[in-house]
């Protein structure tokens, strides 16, 4: 079947002489036709035509008007498969609103790939950089289309998200590109610029204040390029991607505010500090993050507290030329904060959350510890004595904590001796008593016996001491094996 056969099956016979006066039409016509069925049916046949018609045909020379004519009829197909407006403050929709989605976004893939395959033909046969220039044009219609309908949300299926993939790679192999990250970041050391630029300017209307929440998979979009896109390269995109990162994140729903602060992580991990802290971007960033830790959601507090204290790391200068005495800083108020929400928490997820990060603040922040060692004290005891099986991660993550307090701030532990020994040892009696798996029990006794043993280090012995006073009929077998390996051990010099 010729070309101009298949233009009369879609009544445009009379435009055969010329790809551009062909495209022209199929674009009004996708356009001006209302009933779902034709549209399907123009874009079919205009599947076909691409696959069927010879490349002389398609790139007769690829000037600025053929291009904007490629371009108009790539966007045409896109808006086919686009999602519906949501129109609600809420920036959602029921998932059936999405149901015919799929189909059309597998119908559009089609096509897109249609035209892929031969403009990847007419680049292995001729290779002109008008064709190039072409698939620069194209690419970032592309991959924004792709990127809609990869990711698993309510308006893709198993189908449409392997047809989707199918165009990335496309998109990737025309570009000459080895990876998505390589498309979007592009070769600096050769010049040679990526699509994040073009793909962040096409997205830019809808990812203003007033309009990010209308299309739901925009967002979704913006997040999935953006985190390809790692440094050197992010530098030159941050005035872009900042303020939207920013705006996603203070949004009152909670999915929005997490996805926002995944942005804002990333830039904080690949922009360079000295550019973090132009224009008081980290000071903004420091105040934006401060107010979610208000929250009792433990899905944003496990994304926020890592961020920040990346982010702290940044703002404050390193212990080591910050001199002596060291002033208070934002590390001393975020950890004040976390241990005053810690001592009052009562839900067993955001326990396990704010004990695992604690972890990582007192690593971070070393000996300066010292000074919240009071009410980490009554967090450490707090914490031992409330149970969260069955896989005891909060109470897993606090003997952690207590480990690296014991290791950095040890000339002042022992005056603190007496209560913590009393804890540990109410713990390895309660432990050994409770129904847990071997493994998982043998674990907590250990992490508890070696708590003890820094401790007795801490004290220059005094706790081995006091532990072989302990009456040994009253312990159960397996506390008074953890105490017999402690007096056992040898005094540190």
């Amino acid at each position: 079947m010729d070309v101009a056969h298949i233009l009369q099956k879609m009544k445009i016979g009379d435009a055969a002489d010329s790809c551009c006066s062909a495209f022209r039409r199929i674009h009004e016509r996708l356009e001006l036709e209302a009933a779902p069925e034709e549209q399907a049916f123009i874009l079919g046949e205009t599947a076909e035509l691409l696959s069927l018609a010879p490349l002389h045909w398609l790139f007769p020379e690829v000037n600025a008007d053929l291009q904007g004519q490629y371009l108009g009829l790539v966007n045409s197909f896109t808006r086919y498969a686009a999602l519906p407006l949501c129109d609600t403050d809420s920036g959602t929709l029921p998932a059936k609103s999405y149901e015919d989605i799929p189909a059309k976004a597998q119908a559009v893939s089609a096509v897109l790939l249609a035209l892929s395959a031969q403009i990847q033909k007419a680049l292995e046969h001729q290779n002109r950089p008008d064709i190039r220039s072409l698939v620069r044009t194209l690419a970032p219609s592309f991959c924004i289309f792709s990127v809609t309908h990869l990711q698993e949300q309510p308006w893709s299926s198993a189908a449409s998200r392997n047809s989707a993939r199918e165009l990335l790679t496309s998109a990737v192999a025309l570009t000459g590109s080895r990876s998505v990250q390589e498309l979007l970041s592009g070769e600096p050391e050769e010049g040679q610029k990526g699509l994040l630029g073009p793909v962040l300017d096409t997205l830019q209307p809808e990812l203003t204040k007033e309009s990010w929440k209308r299309n739901q998979a925009v967002k979704h979009v913006f997040s999935w390029m953006l985190v390809q896109v790692e440094r050197p390269c992010l530098t030159e995109y941050l005035e872009k991607v900042f303020p939207t990162s920013l705006l996603i994140s203070d949004d009152y729903r909670t999915e929005n505010k997490v996805l926002g602060v995944h942005c804002l992580h990333h830039i904080v991990l690949n922009v360079p500090a000295a550019d973090l802290r132009q224009f008081n971007r980290a000071q903004v960033l420091y105040h934006a993050l401060f107010s979610h830790l208000h929250t009792s959601e433990a899905i944003l507090i496990q994304i926020v507290l890592p961020c920040l204290l990346d982010l702290l790391s940044i703002l404050e200068k390193p212990l080591v030329s910050s001199g002596l005495p060291r002033k208070r800083n934002r590390f001393d108020n975020v950890l004040r904060h976390i241990l005053t929400y810690m001592e009052m928490e009562h839900k067993l997820d955001l326990r396990r959350v704010y004990a695992k990060n604690l972890v990582l603040f007192i690593e971070r922040m070393g000996i300066v510890i010292i000074r919240h060692l009071k009410r980490l004290e009554r967090v450490i005891v707090g914490y031992l004595e409330v149970s969260d099986a069955p896989e005891e991660k909060a109470r897993l993550s606090i003997l952690d904590a207590l480990q690296k307090t014991l290791q950095i701030a040890w000339p002042r532990m022992e005056k603190r001796m007496g209560s913590l020994a009393q804890s540990l040892l109410r713990f390895l009696v309660d432990i050994s008593s409770e129904s847990l798996p071997t493994p998982l029990k043998e674990q907590l006794m250990s992490q508890a016996s070696h708590c003890l043993l820094l401790l007795d280090h801490c004290s220059k012995g005094k706790l081995q001491t006091l532990l072989r006073e302990l009456d040994s009929s009253c312990l159960p077998e397996p506390v008074l094996k953890c105490i017999q390996k402690i007096t056992a051990a040898p005094l540190c010099p």
